[in-house]
């Protein structure tokens, strides 16, 4: 049995003409917000709020931000408006204090037993920096055991 996969589902089908039905609905919202906009109030009033709405109506319409319609754009910024916000600071004096206090305890000890034979690193504030010479040491062994 044989069924047929729908393909490029992605794209809107064109309804009217060259424009799909949300763009179709945007232009004549704008179009007859515009034409309101012309009968009821002064030229003076009108025709800036035209320029405006016809615009905005294009805009929506046809005008993709990150290969995104704009009007998700809007929506975002509406949120990033009116959502409350949560802002963190961390003082970074204290973890230096309890970092150079950890290294001084290594030293010491280190002192204490004599030479170790496995060398530690001192202790950096960066974990991106641990990890990356951790697997630098998981790789060298790796290594060392092939050859052997």
């Amino acid at each position: 049995m044989q069924f047929q996969v729908p393909q490029f589902i992605e794209v809107e089908d064109k309804i009217f003409g060259p424009l799909t039905f949300k763009q179709f609905v945007y232009v004549a919202g704008g179009l007859g917000t515009c034409y309101l906009f012309w009968k009821i109030l002064p030229v003076l009033i009108s025709v800036p709020l035209i320029a405006v709405t016809a615009a905005l109506a294009a805009v929506l319409a046809f005008f993709q931000f990150n290969g995104r319609p704009f009007v998700a754009a809007l929506e975002h910024g509406f949120y990033f408006l009116l959502r409350s916000k949560l802002y963190l600071w961390r003082n970074d004096e204290n973890g230096r204090e309890q970092a150079a206090t950890k290294k001084q305890l290594l030293d010491k000890q280190a002192q204490e037993k004599g030479k170790s034979l496995v060398y530690i690193p001192s202790l950096s504030n960066s974990k991106l920096h641990d990890l990356a010479w951790s697997l630098d040491i998981k790789e060298q062994i790796a290594e060392s055991e092939a050859s052997e």
